[in-house]
């Protein structure tokens, strides 16, 4: 079969913007995005179900950084902007300045959207007398070093990686607690999906700045050799068999009628108008990528209560998809079906008159993963028979041509596990890490890649059955189911005992 899209187009959230599967050796080679997708037809509010308004969740600030600090060339020592946000509103800085700082590890993408959607943060923040910090990534959303000129080229984009990202966290926090007094408040990560990666190997990398780290929805297993290929695929499958059998079948057999009628002129043109595109499709493969996103976006996002975090969407929406397809009498065309349930990801609350199925936007800024993906971010996913996906296989030749391709790059696909580990995670995080929590839930396919187990007394795995990509991170709701609340609360009770411990040692210390 001919591969013109890939499986692997998010890090939910995340990841995740729908690079999804223009052609399938870029998708194999580019990682879906671990967070959010673009928007269809026209721009969306996807800001999350807060209770105030960006004015009063927090101000902006930018910080001078450097370049690069892991080289003393001229160059390292130029200066951009990297802008972070705060909210102080509950700091309690008491008389010592000891209030405790949480700090977000920023995503792949512009950091208001990460910080609208950790409401956890900001309903912990009274009982903790926090100051919250949201550091953007470099090269994203404002923070770019070349301005406009950051993706030109790989001499550019080189500086663009998770180990220069995790320094640029550590200074900017040691700079803020210098200038905040706040030498002695001890500090806590927080992070989902790559943001929740970069908060675990933050912990693991500068102890001696973060007391403890909460990774949400994490898959920092997702490399090398570590998990099956096929973890993504199967489990997003599994997600919607669990569901219904029918609409399995239905979705997995509608694959081939697809690009078999889009094979002609006519068969585009018939399928645009049946799609309701809002521009003729040039390409049968772009039926199949926009179907195929809301599938993978789903699954991610299949949260038990209303929420707007990729897409508007109704709590359940698998079922919700699976719903539409049952109710079709028996023999119905398998596209009809298929569209019906993709409109619950992109037109639930049904003000879209038409659908940008090549042309999408990139509202949150998120350009940058193709080069992440292409350089150290190497996912390797493959698709098996039993899935509801055409089969496919990945391999490193088809990666190393469609990086050379577009960056004249060569992927590194054993450096992520090299720099921070992952193989052999439980023995070797037992004998020398401390104080990670690793959140996930069942329903998001990327908690297959992600820590399942407590490895240590300190580092603690909470997996729920029913829960999504980073669910425990977003605002708490009355729609909250108990177990939902639970994990919450037994988060809150484990950074509780790093802060308590952490001032008793300062007692002892000063004492």
């Amino acid at each position: 079969m001919e591969m013109h899209s890939s499986p692997s187009s998010v890090l939910v959230f995340i990841l995740i913007t729908l690079i999804t599967v223009t052609n399938f050796i870029t998708i194999c080679s580019l990682p879906i995005p671990l967070v959010t997708p673009l928007q269809s037809s026209k721009q969306r509010d996807t800001k999350s179900n807060s209770k105030q308004s960006n004015k009063t969740l927090f101000t902006t600030h930018f910080f001078p950084q450097e370049l690069d600090h892991f080289t003393f060339q001229p160059k390292s020592f130029n200066l951009f902007n990297q802008k972070y946000l705060m909210n102080s509103t509950y700091w309690n800085k008491g008389p010592g300045h000891h209030g405790p700082i949480f700090v977000y590890t920023g995503n792949e993408g512009n950091i208001e959207w990460f910080a609208e959607n950790t409401g956890f943060m900001f309903d912990i923040a009274p009982k903790f007398g926090a100051l919250l910090v949201f550091i953007e990534h470099r090269f994203y959303g404002e923070s770019l070093p070349f301005g406009n000129n950051s993706y030109k080229d790989a001499e550019s984009l080189g500086y663009l990686t998770s180990t220069q990202a995790l320094a640029d966290y550590a200074i900017l926090i040691r700079s803020l607690k210098q200038n905040l007094s706040a030498e002695a408040s001890p500090v806590v990560v927080f992070g989902g999906s790559y943001g929740g990666m970069l908060a675990a190997w933050f912990r693991l990398k500068y102890p001696h700045i973060a007391i403890g780290a909460l990774s949400s929805s994490a898959p920092i297993l997702q490399f090398d050799y570590i998990i099956p290929w096929s973890s993504f695929y199967d489990a997003v499958s599994q997600d919607f068999k669990d569901e219904s059998m029918n609409c399995f079948e239905v979705i997995k057999g509608s694959w081939d009628e697809i690009i078999t009628k889009g094979s002609t002129k006519k068969g585009l043109w018939e399928l645009s108008k049946t799609f309701k595109a809002c521009q003729a499709v040039q390409s049968v493969w772009s039926f199949r990528d926009w179907l195929w996103s809301s599938y993978t976006y789903t699954a991610m996002v299949d949260y038990p209560m209303p929420a707007n975090f990729l897409m508007p969407l109704p709590a359940f929406p698998i079922q919700e998809m699976c719903r539409r397809i049952d109710v079709f009498p028996k023999g119905s065309d398998k596209i009809d079906m298929v569209i019906a349930a993709a409109n619950v990801y992109y037109n639930y609350t049904g003000d879209q008159k038409c659908f940008q199925i090549e042309h999408k936007s990139d509202p949150h800024g998120l350009g940058g993963w193709n080069w992440q993906s292409c350089t150290e971010m190497v996912m390797p996913m493959t698709i098996t028979n039993e899935s509801m996906f055409p089969p496919y296989n990945w391999t490193y030749d088809d990666d190393i041509s469609s990086c050379n391709s577009t960056y004249g790059i060569k992927p590194r696909p054993h450096w992520i596990t090299t720099e921070y580990g992952g193989l052999r995670i439980e023995q070797v995080l037992k004998r020398y890490a401390s104080n990670i929590i690793f959140s996930n839930g069942m329903k998001d396919p990327w908690s297959r890649g992600g820590v399942l187990k407590n490895i240590s007394s300190s580092i603690i795995a909470l997996v729920t059955e029913k829960g999504a990509h980073h669910l425990d991170l977003r605002f708490a709701t009355k729609e909250d189911p108990p177990w939902l609340t639970q994990q919450r609360n037994q988060e809150i009770a484990i950074i509780q005992g790093w802060i308590d411990q952490y001032y008793q040692d300062l007692k002892d210390v000063s004492s």
